[in-house]
């Protein structure tokens, strides 16, 4: 057999065969990844800040424009937790995100989902936070504002591994499946 140097042993494997053995469980990670808004007071290490943060700027977005910024809010904490509709979930995180610039809400939200299940992937949870008052929000960071991110090791933490992702998606508080799904 010949092998394919020019791409990594992952894809090779996953464009060579429908079957695939990953590292990384990804289902596993998004039936369990659960938004959290108590957080341990225990710091997040610089390089893994570094790969969550590179998880965002690796997201896809519209025609590659890369139209955002991600601004790391640490002496202005406080007063950007007063921007958004629930003040507390920023207060408490031990990193906190502001994903700025003109990019398009799909591209947020793709950016920021990439940003939390990395921070998941480490033990790290997260939630997304809606801007209350965009002009404070854009004083402080220098930039409009399209979501904020707070993170942190969870007070109680949950073993994602604990139970089959299955079991996870069983247990979520979301509509069956079958409510969600038309076929045309």
């Amino acid at each position: 057999m010949v092998r394919d140097h020019r791409r990594p042993a992952a894809v090779r494997g996953v464009l060579g065969s429908h079957r695939h053995d990953p590292d990384v469980d990804v289902y596993l990670a998004i039936a369990s990844k659960r938004d959290q808004r108590d957080y341990a007071d225990t710091p997040i290490p610089e390089d893994l800040v570094r790969r969550i943060l590179d998880s965002g700027r690796l997201s896809g977005n519209s025609q590659n424009r890369q139209r955002w910024e991600f601004v790391v809010v640490e002496t202005a904490q406080q007063q950007l937790a007063e921007t958004v509709w629930q003040p507390r979930n920023v207060l408490g995180a031990k990193l906190v995100v502001a994903i700025c610039g003109d990019a398009q809400g799909i591209d947020v939200g793709r950016c920021a989902q990439n940003m939390m299940l990395c921070a998941w992937g480490e033990g790290v949870t997260s939630c997304p936070n809606g801007i209350r008052d965009q002009d404070a929000a854009a004083e402080i960071c220098g930039a409009q504002v399209k979501l904020v991110l707070s993170f942190g090791y969870p007070a109680r933490p949950r073993n994602p591994e604990s139970r089959p992702a299955e079991d996870w998606s069983a247990r979520a508080k979301r509509k069956p499946l079958d409510e969600l799904v038309r076929r045309v």
